[in-house]
């Protein structure tokens, strides 16, 4: 039987999401790709336990994780009856809609049948009455902003879910979806972006900007891009990497020698600054305050416990992060 550390919340700070009465820890963990049927029971339960341990309350998730769909939230599913079940109020626990799920025209995008069909099944999948946030995980290019945004607003109104949030919606669609919810009388919590050193979109395109005027949370997911930001390719690609596998969202063609030098300098700033590259660019994106929580996977609990680390120093001189510019800009 499970017993949570009794000294969880010592160490964990948390942040305040946007203008709402919820916190989350400055790191959560997300359920991608290492909840699966192809990963160990017993890792999957040391990386659950371990993350609750040390403070780390929020687990993140959609319907589409596994492999295969819908695999994660089946796993989390039983953690919850065999180990969580008497943390659940300690627990936030948030999954989305919006990627392929089930054959024909109303298994993905972003139609209220799709969206609310959907949410009943993730519910079912983790033996839960409620999630505490439920996203839309795509913008529907065809299915009316308004709509999508009703749904998640019916999932408020049904007890299904207790706040709503976006992902992958760009600064405009954000301001959008934020004014329609506020009209429903559904406020739009958060914004799940992708956001690394590598990849400053949220910067170049206003999103940051947007969150931060309209006091909308945000918690990124790739901090560590793919897994390059962690200190394994610098020295190029390993036999046992995700970019090796040629996966589909790390080709091998996109480790190339200049990348490599970049890894190499910035894990150069990391070592005079006493972190591993992974805790660097973890520190960077919860720099200053504007992100409410960055998501970590972990394949072991030593890995989080690694993530975890980056806490211990988050200030950046403005030399630093001068020194971290010019690295990546070559």
């Amino acid at each position: 039987m499970y017993t949570a550390h009794p000294d969880r919340y010592a160490d964990m700070p948390y942040r305040r999401t946007g203008r709402s009465g919820l916190k989350l820890p400055a790191l959560s963990l997300g359920l991608w790709h290492n909840f699966g049927p192809d990963r160990p029971v017993e890792t999957q339960r040391a990386i659950l336990r371990r993350a609750f341990d040390l403070g780390i309350t929020h687990f993140d998730l959609a319907n589409n994780y596994g492999p295969p769909p819908g695999a994660a939230e089946s796993a989390l599913g039983g953690f919850l009856r065999t180990d969580f079940a008497p943390y659940r109020d300690e627990l936030v626990i948030s999954t989305k809609a919006g990627y392929l799920m089930w054959p024909g025209p109303y298994g993905e995008w972003g139609s209220r049948k799709y969206v609310l069909s959907s949410l009943d099944q993730s519910l079912k999948r983790m033996g839960l009455d409620y999630v505490d946030v439920f996203y839309s995980h795509r913008p529907d290019p065809e299915t009316p902003l308004e709509e999508t945004m009703g749904a998640l607003h019916s999932a408020v109104q049904q007890g299904k879910a207790l706040y709503v949030g976006v992902s992958n919606y760009s600064a405009e669609q954000t301001r959008e979806a934020a004014r329609i919810l506020g009209e429903l009388g559904t406020p739009l919590l958060i914004h799940q972006p992708r956001y690394s050193m590598l990849d400053r979109r949220p910067e170049s395109g206003g999103l940051l900007d947007a969150l931060d005027e309209l006091q909308i949370g945000s918690i990124v997911f790739s901090p560590l891009e793919q897994g390059l930001l962690t200190g394994r390719y610098l020295n190029g690609i390993p036999e046992d990497s995700r970019a090796a596998s040629d996966s589909p969202f790390l080709k091998s063609e996109a480790v190339t020698k200049e990348l490599v030098g970049k890894l190499r300098g910035l894990d150069k700033i990391a070592k005079s600054r006493g972190q591993s590259l992974a805790q660097l660019a973890l520190a960077w994106v919860l720099r200053g305050g504007r992100v409410t929580s960055a998501l970590v996977g972990a394949s072991s609990a030593r890995q989080i416990e690694d993530s975890v680390g980056a806490l211990d120093r988050l200030d950046f001189a403005d030399e630093e992060l001068t020194r971290i510019d010019a690295v990546i800009k070559g």
